[in-house]
């Protein structure tokens, strides 16, 4: 996924009135202000009320499912080795959000953890550097991609290179 592919299915999603915020790698480059690294695919958030919507959107890109694992996630591909990996989130009143995980329990996103970065110079809603860190912490043996995006938030969090992430959505 390049850049310019990720612009796509954000706007497409803002045109279909989607909520949504970027996770996973280009999460992490949201809040550094700049690519980092090569991404397979764009980790999305979205709220779970939006959800056909947002598949019914991405459907007019050309994305089709590849793995369907709702209520937590669901991959799509287009052409072009495009992915897009789709996680839905319901939020209650007091702006707390839950995914369900594959084991029947919840992924929480407490309020503030949703904040706004940048990618291709578009301002972009996504996952705060502390999300970030506590999903890329959840017991998993890391490859290369994650030690990578960890050292990065590393220094986000120590001012070094700080990148324009983290300020309020």
């Amino acid at each position: 996924m390049e850049a310019g592919d990720v612009i796509q299915v954000l706007d497409a999603l803002d045109a279909a009135g989607v909520r949504h915020w970027v996770g996973g790698g280009w999460g992490v480059a949201a809040l550094a202000g700049r690519q980092t690294r090569a991404h397979r695919d764009l980790d999305l958030n979205v709220d779970a009320e939006d959800l056909d919507r947002g598949l019914a959107a991405l459907g007019l890109l050309g994305y089709v499912t590849e793995t369907d694992w709702l209520p937590s996630r669901v991959e799509l591909r287009a052409p072009g080795d495009r992915w897009v990996d789709v996680h839905p989130v319901a939020f209650d009143s007091a702006g707390n959000g839950r995914q369900h995980d594959m084991d029947g329990g919840f992924f929480e996103y407490p309020r503030g953890v949703l904040v706004r970065g940048l990618i291709g110079g578009r301002v972009v809603g996504c996952l705060s550097a502390r999300q970030q860190r506590l999903f890329h912490n959840l017991g998993y043996e890391h490859r290369p991609q994650d030690v990578h995006d960890l050292a990065q938030l590393d220094q986000l969090e120590a001012g070094v290179n700080p990148g324009p992430g983290n300020f309020s959505s």
